[in-house]
């Protein structure tokens, strides 16, 4: 089966339980449809870059699945509908990262960011 990744933002105003709960539930509904959640992550509130229906800030929440694209689609289908769930965005992956994601790791444990290759050497042109 294809692998994904989705990012749910729900609304700022739920608690850290109720915004666990919407996880459990996508993921039930996932498991329900022939897929399986591989892991999932609480991110916490967050600011955004923009205001979503008059929110400053939202949960975030990160699930790896291993679903077929029906499931996929009726669980985005039910997320678009709840009322505390303001965006929901899947992509499909050829494989998962082991470990936590980007947005758990401490900075100091991410290394070095190393050469973008987009830069070149101006030398003493500024």
């Amino acid at each position: 089966m294809p692998l994904y990744e989705h990012v749910f933002i729900a609304r700022q105003d739920l608690s850290s339980a109720q915004a666990e709960g919407l996880v459990e539930h996508f993921s039930a509904v996932l498991a329900d449809n022939g897929g399986t959640v591989v892991a999932n992550e609480y991110w916490g509130v967050k600011t955004m870059a923009y205001k979503i229906n008059k929110n400053r800030k939202g949960h975030y929440a990160f699930l790896r699945s291993d679903a077929p694209p029906a499931a996929v689609q009726e669980m985005e289908r039910l997320a678009r509908l709840h009322d505390d769930v303001m965006r929901v965005v899947s992509i499909k992956v050829d494989a998962h990262e082991e470990g936590p994601s980007v947005q758990m790791q401490k900075r100091d444990e991410r290394g070095d960011r190393g050469d973008r290759g987009d830069r070149r050497d101006r030398g003493d042109r500024r």
